[in-house]
Formats: structure tokens, sequence, C-alpha cells
């Protein structure tokens, strides 16, 4: 409700028969009224004038119904206060809050609701007086009853919370458990980079998940902040929270609607209910008695003598009851949907675990999963359990067969093999995959912010790449949520109206294309019923600020259903401002649902050859004085005229052909889903009643008769550019647009008509569906049959809230994603319940914006498509990484797995691993997620709901990249065992060493020649190679005379001879590791095409490739780096040549596969191309063949 300011004068109103004096002019949006001094309690102020032993209350069970279809106000939720007295006492005590079992003392039922109660009833059940209103202790009582007028809002999660949650995952969990052995086993540098790891993926998780805004949040910021209302016989401005059930409400135009109110008094009063019902046009509210639904009717979404919290008043005055206030209120059991769907959809699956404290933490702050979070997940639980049971094998292995590691042969056996383990499980958690999604998600983000989608929750990016249906609503959606007129008919004639929207900007063109608009065409009748129109108006069309206060844009103020003849006037240069200074209203009568239309009278200028009426005359060439201007429903109009206007002026007599054919030209307009309005004229010397006449349907009687007809101007909300487009581009892409709208049947499949959505020849029975054949008396079908409903239907009609929540979940059991589009209140509950919610951003409200997982900031269903298709090549792009992530961290495993169980030294530390897959996978992984996806991806279907991420021909190319990878790293690993050893296991190597001897492991080191042992021994050249006063390497053993190292020498007074050859041997499998992984990430850019297709293409590969390289490079040649904390040590030039070999075989094979792959797709295509031209074959036949049995049945017959 608009605000209120201190010291405001405001038009004062009589309290009997609820008049008022308005100081401003009628069109002003602020008011004002005298308040009387010290006569306003503030109940704000939270004074209290009673003891505590006065806040008695009733603990009467007050059932909630979400529908407003209560029979008393609903108890507050909670309700925590105590009970002081019983409730027969409390119906005794004077001026007692209204409880259902005082209720239940009334002669009515209970199951009426409050439209269908007589006002002086509800009066009775809520204790209140409607003309005093309540008094100052009813309000403090009922304010302890019934809590505030405000929605409950919906608990935030700590951030602290969220940031624990981020652990609550498998692959977390075990890296945290292979940094803390690190720790235990003082790996210092291993345990402290996973550490870093871990922080950074749940920190960056923790980031994304708060910043999402709060649906509930944005429900509750559209209470209106200030109410008028009657309190102890006195008007009073309040805030809007404070008013309970049985205030009195005094509500005119511009306001925004405080609470569930029924109306006992109203004036011409026009709401907008948009909100609740999606629809913007204005509905008409009229104190009546109360409302029932006649036996076969429909029921209307919003009863006629109710306004609703929230909706907004257009036209008009009224007073009402408070009936429902806060959660209570429509929108308040809107609220209420959502938060039932806040909590998380596998609430049920957590009821299945161990109660513990843990899990319900979890189950009860856990946002629900998307299908890629759901995937993710999976393979992190299914690399997880891969990771722990090869583990557990290799600890069991190495215990038995009491394997030691040569590279620390001061670790026990037992620790040796629980740090093998450790490397297990590092190498089989993908620890860059977090990190790598949400990069991928971020700048998928990004493009789609420039391409006018917003999105606020990552995951839902991909979400929507995978949706099969698409749900949304007409109005502001598929349309443009601004009623304009698009067709003009007058003198027999159709014209078009030019331009959409309230931008001034168009023309009306007739059949030939020639202007008529303007004065120089000559076209009075058109001109005439433009000007008339307008005269017969309250809306003005204004140009507004933007909201970065530079650009500009064109509003209508007042009645929404007249904008688009403002509109279509000003197209034609004619303006209300210029037009009520030459045509001053005299009279109106304004619309109401019985009369179906309204009617002003102006006055005509004198005659000055430029007035818009000068042809008009009356009997005996008399010019008229005075002009009744008249618009609303054709078949009331036309029946009331007697004469029709020409195309030059002249006024000719109306026959029954040319009112039949007028009658006609409606219907033709009708059935395109246009609002037709007819405008007609009564030119008149004087004002054909008593001046002192103040009887409205006396006025209206005399005023309608003998009209002039003048024309139809025909309006539609029009459909968005582009979008039977992005239908057409979706019905490709396998993909069902889906209409929920309010509309009648019929209008909604004209609409859908119109835009391409049931396509020539759809049968609209079977593809179109009024809701409520969804819930015959109220009352859903089963699921079952709500499904084959939903299964084959585009349009759904007469919907509610409800039923949108209901098509979901019916399409989400078919295992269809569907996502929801929207930009009202009643949208909300339904975005929120979908696997992915789409606000308008310009017209959506905060409520629709709040429950969304993207926006549309130019309100455009186009740009759905736009990210339908971002979405699928972020999936695919997932699918790459991952991929390639998979066939790196497998070959690991089974590098690591192999070396253990065959006795032979650890070809990777956990720390080499790590840098492999953080930094050598990682970045290629990141480029990979960079890709700009195939331009024929669009042509693809929809995946399955709950298709797995890796289908099986992907499977096929990861496992057979992840044996390349192992068959070069074992090669590699071999060799350098040889080349710097002479033997492989590592019992020989230890024996090598001169563990024959019974030396420990510790003490086989090389010293300066003269400080050596007797008792050392050398092995082949060795020692003739060191007469040259170098030192030299101890572990150049046996075998070395083909490959010596006699160029590398040892720096220290004494160095551990077999740490030094082993550290070579890791160095040549993590530098074979990472060129066939960078290599392998140009193969898997494309799943069957070669390397070289469109090679070049992603700039980033190319960064990461380099970047790879020079890490790896440096790593292992830079000092302190490459030694002391990663103990990588140099290797020779051929060592590197034979790296390199085994980089390129890998890729080589893995392209060979891609080829049989290709070659096998290109067959498959062709049979399949036969079999569908067979089948078409076989469909033609049996057409013929039907059709020439129709002829000869017909030939029998005639026989």
């Amino acid at each position: 409700m608009s605000g209120y300011e201190s010291g405001a004068s405001l038009p004062s109103r009589s309290m009997d028969n609820g008049s008022y004096t308005r100081l401003e002019t009628p069109r002003a949006s602020s008011r004002s009224f005298e308040l009387p001094v010290n006569h306003v309690m503030d109940i704000s102020s939270g004074a209290r004038s009673f003891s505590a032993a006065d806040l008695y209350h009733v603990d009467a069970k007050m059932a909630t119904n979400t529908n407003s279809s209560m029979v008393g106000p609903s108890t507050p939720r909670p309700d925590h206060r105590s009970r002081f007295l019983s409730d027969n006492e409390l119906l005794l005590a004077a001026n007692p809050v209204p409880t259902r079992e005082s209720f239940a003392t009334l002669n009515e039922t209970d199951e009426k609701t409050w439209h269908q109660r007589s006002t002086e009833l509800i009066s009775k059940m809520l204790n209140t007086n409607l003309e005093r209103g309540l008094n100052g202790m009813d309000v403090e009582r009922r304010v302890l009853r019934y809590g505030y007028n405000a929605l409950e809002e919906e608990a935030q999660t700590p951030v602290v919370v969220i940031f624990l949650l981020q652990f609550y995952n498998l692959i977390i969990a075990m890296l945290l458990i292979a940094a803390l052995a690190s720790l235990a086993l003082q790996e210092w540098v291993e345990g402290i980079a996973i550490l870093i790891i871990v922080t950074l993926n749940a920190g960056v998780a923790t980031y994304q998940e708060h910043s999402a805004s709060n649906a509930l949040a944005a429900l509750a910021s559209l209470s209106s902040p200030q109410s008028l209302v009657i309190r102890d016989g006195m008007q009073q401005v309040i805030d809007s929270k404070q008013l309970v059930p049985g205030d009195i409400v005094i509500l005119v135009t511009g306001d925004v609607v405080p609470a569930d109110i029924r109306l006992f008094t109203s004036v011409d009063l026009k709401c907008n209910e948009m909100l609740l019902t999606g629809e913007s046009e204005d509905v008409a509210k009229k104190y009546n008695a109360p409302t029932h639904v006649a036996p076969g009717k429909t029921a209307k979404l919003t009863a006629s003598n109710m306004v609703f919290s929230s909706t907004t008043i257009t036209a008009g005055n009224a007073r009402g009851i408070v009936v429902e206030t806060g959660m209570n209120t429509r929108v308040g059991s809107i609220a209420a949907l959502l938060q039932e769907q806040s909590g998380s959809p596998d609430a049920e699956e957590s009821k299945k675990w161990i109660r513990n404290p843990i899990s319900d933490c979890v189950a009860k702050h856990r946002p629900k999963l998307t299908p890629l979070q759901r995937v993710l997940h999976g393979l992190g639980f299914l690399m997880g359990l891969i990771a722990i049971s090869v583990a557990v094998l290799v600890f069991i292995v190495g215990m038995v067969r009491n394997t030691g590691d040569p590279r620390h042969p001061t670790r026990p056996v037992w620790l040796n093999v629980l740090m093998a383990a450790v490397s297990i499980v590092v190498s089989a958690v993908p620890e860059g995959l977090p990190m790598v999604v949400t990069i991928c998600l971020s700048s998928g983000t990004a493009e789609m912010i420039r391409k006018n989608v917003l999105v606020r929750k990552l995951a839902a990016v991909e979400t929507l790449g995978a949706a099969s249906v698409i749900c949304t609503d007409k109005t502001g959606t598929l349309t443009e949520g601004k009623m304009t007129a698009v067709k003009l008919w007058g003198d027999f004639q159709e014209y078009t109206i030019t331009g959409k929207g309230f931008t001034p900007e168009g023309s009306i063109v007739s059949a030939d294309g020639t202007s008529q608009a303007e004065p120089e065409a000559g076209n009075i009748q058109l001109r005439a019923t433009l000007m008339a129109s307008v005269l017969c108006s309250n809306t003005q069309l204004k140009q507004v600020e933007g909201e970065d206060g530079e650009s500009s844009r064109w509003m209508p103020f007042g009645n929404s259903s007249e904008a688009p003849l403002v509109v279509a006037a000003a197209k034609a240069g004619i303006w209300e401002d210029n037009l009520l200074d030459d045509y001053p209203r005299l009279v109106e009568v304004p619309f109401s649902s019985s009369r179906k239309m309204m009617i002003t009278v102006n006055a005509v200028p004198a005659l000055n050859g430029t007035a818009m009426f000068d042809t008009l005359t009356l009997p005996g060439d008399k010019p008229p004085k005075l002009v009744a201007n008249v618009k609303g429903a054709p078949n009331y109009i036309l029946r009331n005229c007697t004469q029709y206007c020409r195309k030059d002026g002249k006024f000719e007599t109306l026959t029954t052909v040319q009112r039949n054919e007028i009658s006609e030209a409606v219907d033709a307009l009708s059935s395109q889903a246009l609002r037709v309005l007819a405008v007609a004229i009564q030119p008149m010397h004087e004002l054909p009643y008593p001046k002192d006449c103040d009887d409205v349907d006396e006025k209206f009687a005399a005023l309608s008769k003998s009209l002039v007809f003048l024309g139809l101007v025909a309006s539609i909300d029009p459909e968005r550019d582009g979008v039977r487009d992005a239908i057409a581009t979706a019905r490709g892409a396998s993909i069902r647009t889906v209409m929920i709208t309010g509309d009648y049947l019929a209008t909604a499949v004209a609409i859908a008509r119109n835009i391409d959505l049931l396509q020539v020849g759809a049968d609209p029975e079977a593809q179109a569906t009024d809701c409520t054949q969804l819930r015959p008396n109220d009352v859903y079908l089963p699921p079952a049959d709500i499904d084959e409903i939903t299964s084959r239907t585009l349009v759904f009609a007469r919907a509610k809230p409800e039923d949108k929540i209901e098509i979901v979940k019916s399409l989400q059991r078919q295992g269809l994603i569907a996502a929801m589009t929207g930009d009202g209140v009643n949208d909300a509950p339904a975005l929120k319940e979908s696997d992915i919610g789409v606000a308008m951003g310009i017209s959506g409200t905060e409520v629709a914006k709040g429950a969304s997982d993207m926006i549309l900031t130019d309100d455009n269903f186009c740009s759905i498509v736009s990210a339908v298709e971002k979405g699928r090549v972020i999936y695919a792009n997932i699918q790459k990484f991952v991929m390639f992530l998979l066939s790196t961290n497998i070959g690991e495993i089974l590098l690591i797995f192999l070396s253990v169980a065959g006795g032979f030294p650890l070809p990777l530390e956990a720390l080499h691993i790590l840098l492999l897959n953080l930094f050598t996978d990682g970045m290629p992984a990141v480029a990979l997620s960079l890709e700009k996806g195939d331009p024929h991806i669009m042509n693809d279907k929809p995946r399955h709901k709950h298709s797995p991420l890796i289908l099986g021909r992907l499977w096929l190319l990861v496992l057979f990249n992840a044996f390349l990878l192992l068959a070069g790293a074992t090669t590699t690993f071999l060799l350098g065992l040889y080349w710097n050893f002479g033997e492989l296991l590592s019992d020989d190597i230890y024996n090598a060493g001169g563990g024959s001897d019974g030396t420990d492991y510790s003490s086989v080191t090389c010293k300066r020649w003269e400080g050596m042992n007797d008792g050392w021994r050398t092995y082949g050249n060795c020692a003739a190679q060191y007469t040259d006063g170098s030192y030299i390497f101890g572990d150049e053993v046996a075998g070395m005379n083909a490959f010596s190292n006699s160029t590398v020498y040892c720096e220290g007074g004494e160095y551990e001879c077999i740490s030094a050859g082993l550290g070579r041997t890791q160095t040549m499998v993590f530098l074979g590791l990472a060129f066939t992984e960078v290599l392998r990430a140009y193969t898997v850019r494309h799943f069957t095409e070669p390397v070289f297709t469109r090679m070049l293409s992603n700039g980033y590969m190319q960064l990461a490739a380099c970047m790879s390289l020079i890490l790896t490079v440096l790593v292992t040649n830079v000092p302190v780096i490459m030694d002391d904390i990663f103990g990588f040590e140099y290797i020779s030039w051929y060592q590197w040549l034979v790296v390199g070999a085994v980089a390129f075989n890998s890729a080589f094979w893995g392209e060979v596969l891609k080829a049989i792959l290709r070659r096998h797709d290109r067959a498959q295509a062709r049979w399949d191309h036969m079999k569908a031209g067979f089948e078409e074959i076989l469909l033609e036949i049996r057409h013929v063949r039907h059709h020439v049995e129709r002829l000869e049945a017909g030939g029998l017959k005639r026989e």
C-alpha cells in the first residue's frame, strides 16, 4: 500500500455512507486525510494499558485453510502462549477474541467460505463494528492471539553450517583421511597440500550457496507498509503488520491490499490480481451479497466481493473487513507451499539412515540436488568405494608380502603399506573435479548473463540443458504482458495497428498498406473512434524515467484494459491531455458488470474547422454541443445503435444486414483470441435527463439510446518477438513446451495456435485441457490418471497455483526434467517444485525471482533456448573433463596397485599424484570445461533424468585410455628401474645395494673414495669412472655398463644410493604421465572426431597445455623444488625421448579407437537411413491400401 507522509493533508470521508471528498484530481495516486489530534493509538510503540491477567486467549484449534475457506481467523503459527481461561469462560467474557467454537453458535454452516457469508454475519463472527471498527483492547488481544500480519520468513542456514556441510561428502572425507594420515606420518608437505585443496573447494561452494537469495524473504517484502483503518470510530494510519482479523480497512486507487479483505462497500472498484492469477487484466470488484457457484458452473479463481493481500487497487475505492492475515492469506498459502518445498527432496532418504545429529542437520539444511549434483555425488561415491576397496586390498597384500619401501628404509612395513594405501586414495579421488565443475558452471553463467540469463544457482546451468519439458505461463512470458490494440474495424473495413507494447510507435494501416491514422488520410471515422475511446477513458500514457536515471519508458497509469486504447490513439497523434482541454468531461457513468459499458459526456467546442467532430450534425443541421462517448461489450453497444459512421464522417442508418456484418466481424476477431471493444457516440444539444438527476441507472438509460456506431478496437496481449522460433527450436531439440494459463480453454487454444504451440492439424481436444479435469469435484485424480493427461497435453487452461505443482510433479514422475517459467506469485510454488525455475527479470515479482533458479533479464522466452543450448554444451564439457580425469585416475590406481601387488617399489609418491591431479590434469580439465561445443548439439534429444554422466561408449573410451596410460607408465617405470638399478623388484634392489651382506638400507650410501669403508662394494665400471676425481652416484650398480650416468655427480658428503635411483625412476614416470595426459586432453575434446578437428579453436587449451608442460619441467629441474620438496632427480636425454615416445604412442592408439568408432557410426547411420526409407515405403503402402479400401466401400454403397 502506498505510504503516508507525516502531517499530510488527506480527503475526509463520511463514516455513514462511505463517500469521500478528494482534494486532488481523480487521477492522483497520493492521498491525505485530516487526522484528529491525540486520537490515534500507536500500537507499534508497544504500550499496554492492561495487566498480564488480561492477556487471555483461546486454545481452540482452528484448522488452517490455505484457500481462505475458513470460517474464522486461523490460529497463528506457532501459538506459544499459555492458556488462562476455559473456552466457556472466554465466550462469556467481554469483547472476546472470536474462536471457531463461537462461530459454531451461529446459524451458518462451517463449510461456507468468507465470500459466501453476509457482511453482517462476518461482523458478528469477528466481533467487530462496521462503522467504528475495533477498539484498542480488541486490537491488543488479537495481535497476541493471531500474531502480526506478516509472512513467516524462511530460516537462513548459517554460513558456518553451509561450510561444514561441504565436508559431508565421500570424496572430501577420503581426502581428509589422507591428509590426517600424512600429517600423522610427518609427511607435512602432502598433508598440508591436501588440506589447502579441501578448504579451497569448500570455500568456493559455500560462497556460491550463501549468495543465493531467499524466496520467502522476497514474499515478505511484498507486504504493504501502511494501511488506512477505522478504529475507535476514527480513521487511522497504521503499520500494515498491525492489522488483525476484524479490522475495517479503507482502500483507494493505488493501494496494495494489506490482507485478505471481505468488501462491504465499493465504488467502481477494480483490482489487478496478476500476482495471484497471472492475468494482467484488471478485475472488477463490488460489494454484493454472498456469492455461490451455480450448478455446472466453474468457480472463479478469486471472489468478486473480496480483495486479496498483495494485489493492487487500480480504480475506485472500497471498505472491507479483514478476514485473514499473515500466513493465512492467499499469498500466505503460497508462502506455505514454498516452505513445504524448501526442504531437501532427499529428506525421505534421510529417514532410512541411522538417526544422529549429523544426518539430521544434513537433512534439514541440504538443498535439493540437481541432476548434475546427483550424478557427481554418485560418481564420487563410486570412486570412493573403488579407492577404499583397492586401498584395503593393497594394505592386506603389502602386509602379507612384508613389502618395504627402498626409498624410506627406516619405516616399518605397516607404515610403508599404509602410505601406499594413502597413495591409492589420493590417486582415486579427482581432487580437481569440484573446482573444475565450479569453474565450468561459473564461466557458463558469465556467458549466459551476456545472453540475458542470470543464474542464481550455479548447478542450474546444466539442468536447464537437460530439460525435456518447459512449463510456461502465458501472460508476460510467451506474451508481452501488455495488452495492445492490433486491429481496428470501422465502416466495414479492417485496419491493422502496428507496434507492440506501450510505446506509442506504430501506425494504423489499411489492407493496401497505406496509413490511415493521419488527418491527411481523410479517415474521419477512424480518428473519431480513437478520440471517443480516449475521451471515454481514465487512463493516461506517460513517459517515466528508468531505474538508471537516464533511460525512459512509456507506462499507462489507470485501468490496464484502457491502456491499448490510449496507446493506439497516441500512435495516431491523439493525446488525452490535449483532448480533455478541448472536450472537457461533464458526466461519467462508470463501467459495471451489469451495464457492460462506460459512458462519458464531453462538451464539444465551437466549430473552427479543426475540431474532431466538426462534421457532426443533428436534425436541422445544427451542430451538437455535447457528445456522449461510449465503449464496452460489442453485443451490448450494438443493440443500442441505430446509425453507423462512414469513413467521411457522415452517419448512415444501420440496417439488419449491416448489423449482422458487424456481429460477424466481432466473432472473427474474437476467434483470434482478441479482446474486442465497441465504440459509439451520441451527439446531443443537451443532456437527455433532468439536471437534478442523481440516479446513475437513469443517466445510463438516457445516454445509451440511439447510438452511432463508430468501430471496433481489438486488443491482444501480443506474443513476444521470436517466440514462434523459440518453440520450433525447442521442438527440434525434442523439448515440449507446455503453456499453463488462467485463461478459458478457447482463449488459450487460440493463443497457442497463434504462436504455433499447437501446430496446424493438431487436435485441441487431445492437446488442450481445462484444469478442472484434473480435479473433478475439487479432488485431484489419481497420479496415474493425471500422468496420462499431462503426457499428451500442451495447453492447460483455468489453472490454479496448485494445478501447476501437480502438473510439474506428474511430469517428474514420468522421468522428465521439468523447467518452469513464470513471473507472478502464482508461479512461485511451481518454480520451486520444478527441476529448474526460470523467472522473468522485468515483469517478474520478487517472489518469482526468489523461488527461481535463473532469471531472464529481458523477459524473453527466446532466451530460454539459448540457455538450453548453453546448458547442453556445459554438460558435454563436464562429460569430457570427467572422462579425462577418470581415465587418468583409473590408470594411476592400477599403476599403484600392480606395483605393490607385484613387489615393485612405488612408481609415484602421494605428493606426485596430487601434483598430477591438480595441475597437470587440472589445467587441461579447466580448458575442456571452456570448449565451445558441438554446433549440432541442439539436434540431440534430451538425456534422461536418471541417465549416468558416462554412458557405455564413453566408458569404453575411458577404460581404453586408462589402459593406454597404464601401459605407458608401466613401460617407463620398468625401464627406469632397470637403467637405474639393473633390477626391478624391491627385494632385488635391496640385495643389489648391499642388503645381501646384511647391510640395512640406511647404510647403503656413497662417500668420498678416500673415506670409504673397506667393506663397500662397487659394481661394473663404477670404480673406473671415479678416477676423474668426481663424486659417484652409488646407485649406479650392476648392469650400468651400457647406460652410464657418470656425468651426474653427488654434491654432498654422502648420498642415499637407492633413494637417488628411485627418484630418477619416479621422475621418468611422472614426466611420462604428464605428457600422456596433456595429449589425452586434446584427444578427449571430441568423442569420435579426429584430434585435428577444430584443434586450435579453444585458445584456453593451448594455454593450459603450455602451462602444464612448463610446470612439469620446472618441478623436475629446479633445485630445492625438485629434490627437497618433491624428491625428483635429473634424468638423461635419452630418457626424455623415451618419455615423449610413450606419450605419443598412447595418443596414437586412442585415435585409432576413435577411427574404429567413426566407421561403426557411419555404417549404423547408413543402415538407419535405409531402415527409415523402408518404413516410409510401408507407411505409404498402408495409406494407399486404406484409400483403395475406402473407394471400394464407396462403390459398393452406390451399387
